[in-house]
């Protein structure tokens, strides 16, 4: 060897991970590393940009920066990076790099890191893993990439609301809009919000009208106001803007006014065409326009894939779209039908309801009637309207269930003493029978009309569920049909699926029996939320789980859930027909290895299950 890479080998000598590799190994790579020097403040990578190479820090010291903007790691010598880009299928800069001073760096090719990667297994784990699990540092990695992605409302506000009094002038009014430099007045009595106006509010309402400058704005205020907590995420702020077409929103907290959030402020920090979906349904005047917003409901699932969303926001947005997709058209059925002869609820079932929708869903659905609901004389209008939706639905890319949970059919239309008597019974006498037919109906949410039914039967729910040992482990030995396809020798279990010859459905095998094994501890809690990560959430401040469990849990359906959205949004730009199977032979060794780890914490997780439930046990 020629003294420079003599020189190279004795410094990774000295630094993890390489000393997890073979001498030959070692020496073999010393030849392949290239030298480059970086100025301080210069740009090392790019996020985005085509990963080629891995880095090690020889002297000096670079700064690693998620795509917000925001730090993420500081390296000094002997601190590697580039490889969340190499290990990727897309070799894309995952994390923008800058030298913090002058720097001198020693380069891999790619392909010599990812050989000895793959070739290597301790020196992939000392890439993979500091004092965390493989797993947890994937998850992690891509959570903080969707900082921004997640922002609540309350970190969207840029000041405290500016308030008027309901007696106050228009020409006051206008002064104090003018002086704070706002484009809305939060009119107050007491500290308690009783209306608004807007820039809009004074051209329209007062200019236009040519009222008084004396006039109070309690005659042009908008007085039933939309409200959003502080806590709520960017994402819905933006939908109740669109369903109620508005462009400010009070913020609250603990029922106080502490902000009004903007239009102007979502789009800054959050202006991707998912939300503007959303608002483009209820634009739309007949089923044929809604149908034809199938591409770009595609196009939007496609780019939230590509730009990192976590499954969370993923399955949020999807879920706000179909929901979105649903109202529109239950209004479009009123129209058509006539105003309902007694009032109902719509319900959304499974994941639609958890907010966990893919591209690839069929529509679960059901109706709750008032208690005044007669048969003979009421069923004919709710039988046309829940066909005139699920008819809809299907073309609109939601196929007709295959089990007939649509309110199409006459059991799952019903009023709601009727619905109670069924939680009841499944509750209180359950059956491996009944509960493997009637499971999905646990996951409801109300997305149009009296949705406070759908709150009282989740209440019923929550009530009766809790501490009912016989129904807990009747729903426990549900959650054990679908096993994860692991082998006694840890390897994939592979089978034919559709189109793939040697494929995983990751839903069958993966999503969903980790969302039926959520929901029973969720059940067991008395937890009254619906979404899997935030059932997840509580079952830990619960301290139900051992310690570590409930944290692998939700790393585990998100690298599943993301999985399943890459390979579906892969599918879909390859002009294929998107669906849950994927083939391990098509993944890379990195990511083959974090499919193992998580559905051995699934076939970890479904032991403890089988122990934790059994009749007669006290949960």
């Amino acid at each position: 060897m020629e003294s420079e890479q003599l020189e190279v080998l004795d410094f990774l000598q000295r630094h993890l991970p390489f000393t997890a590799l073979p001498e030959e190994s070692l020496q073999e790579l010393a030849k392949t590393i290239d030298v480059r020097y970086f100025k301080a403040d210069s740009q090392i990578l790019k996020f985005g940009e085509a990963a080629h190479n891995w880095f090690i820090v020889r002297s000096g010291a670079v700064e690693v920066f998620r795509r917000d903007g925001t730090l993420y790691n500081r390296l000094t010598e002997g601190g590697h990076f580039g490889e969340a880009g190499l290990l990727q299928q897309r070799r894309q800069v995952r994390f923008s790099v800058t030298a913090l001073e002058d720097t001198l760096l020693y380069v891999l090719p790619g392909e010599a890191f990812l050989d000895a990667f793959e070739n290597h297994e301790a020196f992939a784990d000392l890439v993979e893993v500091d004092d965390h699990s493989r797993l947890r540092t994937v998850v992690s990695k891509s959570e903080q990439a969707n900082e921004l992605m997640s922002a609540s409302v309350e970190s969207l506000l840029v000041r405290e609301a500016v308030t008027g009094t309901p007696e106050m002038t228009l020409h006051e009014a206008a002064r104090r809009m003018t002086d704070e430099g706002v484009s809305s007045l939060l009119i107050t009595e007491d500290e308690v919000p009783v209306g608004m106006i807007t820039d809009r509010d004074l051209r329209t309402r007062a200019l236009a009208r040519g009222l008084a400058l004396e006039t109070p704005v309690r005659d042009i205020m908008t007085q039933s106001l939309v409200n959003v907590r502080h806590d709520q995420l960017a994402f819905e702020a933006m939908h109740l803007m669109m369903r109620n077409n508005v462009h400010h929103l009070p913020v609250l907290k603990h029922q106080q006014p502490i902000g009004v959030l903007a239009q102007s402020d979502i789009i800054r920090y959050e202006s991707r065409n998912s939300l503007f979906v959303v608002g483009r349904i209820f634009h739309q005047q007949t089923v044929d326009d809604l149908a034809a917003l199938g591409e770009e409901v595609q196009a939007s699932f496609v780019r939230m894939v590509r730009e990192d969303f976590s499954a969370k926001i993923i399955g949020s947005a999807m879920a706000a779209i179909g929901r979105s997709f649903k109202q529109r058209l239950l209004e479009l059925g009123e129209a058509e039908l006539g105003r309902p002869p007694v009032p109902y609820c719509f319900l959304a079932l499974g994941s639609m309801a958890r907010q966990e929708q893919l591209i690839v869903t069929d529509q679960d659905n059901a109706m709750i009637l008032d208690n005044r609901f007669d048969a003979d004389q009421h069923d004919a209008y709710f039988e046309a309207l829940a066909k005139f939706v699920t008819d809809g639905l299907a073309r609109c890319g939601y196929p007709y269930c295959t089990g007939d949970i649509m309110a199409t059919n006459p059991k799952w239309r019903q009023p709601l003493h009727v619905w109670q008597g069924y939680f009841k019974t499944w509750i209180e006498s359950p059956t491996a029978a009944s509960l493997l037919d009637s499971n999905i109906f646990f996951d409801l949410d109300g997305v149009y009309g009296r949705t406070d039914f759908a709150e009282t039967l989740r209440v019923l729910i929550a009530k009766t569920a809790k501490g009912n040992s016989r129904f807990l482990a009747s729903m426990a030995r549900n959650a054990l049909q679908r096993t994860p396809p692991i082998g006694f020798f840890k390897e994939f279990v592979v089978e034919p699926d559709g189109r793939h010859t040697r494929a995983i459905n990751l839903k069958r095998r993966g999503t969903a029996p980790l969302t039926d094994l959520i929901r029973v501890h969720a059940l067991a809690i008395g937890s009254r939320n619906r979404n899997s990560f935030d059932r997840v959430n509580d079952i830990i401040k619960a301290g139900f789980l051992p310690s570590g469990r409930g944290q692998d849990l939700h790393d585990a359906l998100e690298f599943i859930s993301m999985a399943r959205a890459r390979n579906q949004a892969n599918e879909l730009t390859a002009g294929q027909q998107a669906d849950n199977s994927i083939e391990p032979d098509m993944l890379s060794d990195f990511e083959r290895k974090s499919l193992r780890d998580a559905f051995m914490i699934l076939a970890n997780a479904q032991k403890f299950l089988r122990f934790r439930y059994q009749p007669g046990r006290v949960n």
